[in-house]
C-alpha cells in the first residue's frame, strides 16, 4: 500500500536555499515515486505567530503556492492546499490540545530558545511569546496526524516536532485505541543543517539566507557573500567541508559534481569556486524562476488550484475527523 508523505512550509519570508534544499526538494522526490501519497501545503496559519500583517500574509502565502508549483509540483497527482481552508485541522489543534502535557511544550525547542534568551538578557521568561508561538506544536501534529501521515520530510531542527506529534498521538491512542497513525521522519543526512552567508544556520532570522527565486545580479552578488577560509587559490580544500560545495551539488549532476569535488581536492580558487555555483544554480533555476513570476501574477488562479487542493483534503479530513470525535464520545451518531 502507498503511504502518505506530508510537507508544509510556512510564510514567514522568501522561500531561501535551505527551505528548498532542506524541505521542499526531498518531498518532491518523494512524491516522484510511485509508493508515496504526497500531501503538501501552505502553512499560513503557523505564520500568524508571526506576521501580523494582511498585505504581508498574503504575498508571502502566495509566495510558497508559487514556489512548490513552479519546481514541479503537479496538483493533478498531489493534495495541494493553504492550511487556513481545511478547518479540521484547527478543530482536531484544540482535542490534542487536551492530550499535551505543558510540559512537553516547554522543551519545544523555538518556545524554549526564546525563554532562555529573555532570561540571559534579564527580561521575563515569556517576553515577546504569544500562545501561537507556544502551542504550535500541537497544531503541526494535528496537520501531521490529521492525515494519517507516515512519513515526513524534515530539516534537522524539525526532528522534534514529529517526535512531538508521535508522543501525543501515542497518549491519544493509550486513551482510546489506535485511532492516529505515528509518524516518521526523513531527513537527508548530508543537508540536514544547511550553513547560510556567514556560516550559521541558514535562516530568516539571522538575515542569512539566499532567496531561491532572486533575480541573477542580486544572486551572483550573495553568492559573492559566502563566507569561506583564507586557503590560497592552488591549494587542495576539503569539499565535505566547504558551504560552496554544499550547495553546488544539490543543483549540479552527478558528472559536474564529481568534476567539481576533484577539482577542490586539486585546488581551486574560492572565487572561481562561487562563479561555478552560480552558473550551476541560475541554469537550473532559470525556468522555476520564470514560471514562479508568471504565478505570482495570476492570484486568481493560484487560489482556485489552492481551493480545489482543499477540496481533496477535506475528502480526506472530514470522515476522519467524525472518527476520533466519536472516539472521544463527542460526536453520538
Amino acid at each position: 500500500m502507498k503511504k502518505q508523505v506530508l510537507t508544509g512550509i510556512k510564510p514567514t519570508g522568501r522561500v531561501h536555499l535551505g527551505n528548498y534544499i532542506g524541505a521542499i526538494k526531498p518531498a518532491l522526490e518523494l512524491a516522484r515515486e510511485e509508493t508515496y501519497h504526497p500531501a503538501y501545503f501552505v502553512a499560513d496559519y503557523h505564520g500568524l505567530t508571526k506576521i501580523h500583517n494582511k498585505e504581508e500574509m498574503n504575498e508571502l502565502s502566495r509566495g510558497i503556492a508559487a514556489t512548490w508549483l513552479a519546481l514541479g509540483l503537479d496538483p493533478e497527482k498531489a493534495i495541494f492546499y493553504r492550511q487556513s481552508d481545511v478547518p479540521e485541522i484547527f478543530e482536531l489543534s484544540w482535542i490534542l490540545a487536551c492530550f499535551s502535557p505543558k510540559g512537553l511544550m516547554n522543551r519545544a525547542h523555538a518556545y524554549k530558545a526564546l525563554a532562555e534568551e529573555n532570561v540571559r538578557t534579564g527580561r521575563e521568561t515569556d517576553t515577546g511569546v504569544n500562545m501561537g508561538l507556544f502551542t504550535y506544536p500541537i497544531l503541526m501534529a494535528a496537520d501531521i496526524l490529521l492525515f494519517q501521515t507516515e512519513v515526513v520530510p524534515v530539516g534537522k531542527d524539525q526532528i522534534q516536532h514529529v517526535e512531538i506529534a508521535r508522543d501525543i498521538a501515542e497518549s491519544f491512542n493509550h486513551s482510546f485505541g489506535e485511532t492516529f497513525t505515528l509518524p516518521e521522519y526523513v531527513i537527508e543526512k548530508e543537508t540536514a543543517v544547511l550553513p547560510g552567508l556567514d556560516g550559521r544556520k541558514m535562516s530568516k532570522s539571522y538575515n542569512n539566507t539566499i532567496p531561491l527565486f532572486e533575480e541573477p545580479k542580486k544572486l551572483k552578488k550573495l553568492i559573492n557573500k559566502i563566507k569561506t577560509d583564507s586557503s590560497l587559490p592552488d591549494e587542495p580544500k576539503n569539499p565535505n567541508d566547504s558551504i560552496i560545495f554544499s550547495l553546488y551539488k544539490e543543483f549540479a549532476t552527478e558528472v559536474q559534481t564529481e568534476e567539481m569535488k576533484k577539482r577542490f581536492q586539486s585546488g581551486i580558487g574560492w572565487g572561481e569556486a562561487k562563479n561555478e555555483l552560480f552558473e550551476v544554480m541560475n541554469e537550473f533555476l532559470e525556468e522555476p524562476r520564470e514560471s514562479y513570476l508568471e504565478l505570482m501574477d495570476s492570484p486568481e488562479k493560484l487560489n482556485e488550484i489552492l481551493l480545489d487542493g482543499a477540496e481533496k483534503a477535506r475528502k480526506k479530513t472530514r470522515p476522519f475527523l467524525q472518527e476520533v470525535k466519536r472516539n472521544i464520545g463527542i460526536l453520538h451518531s
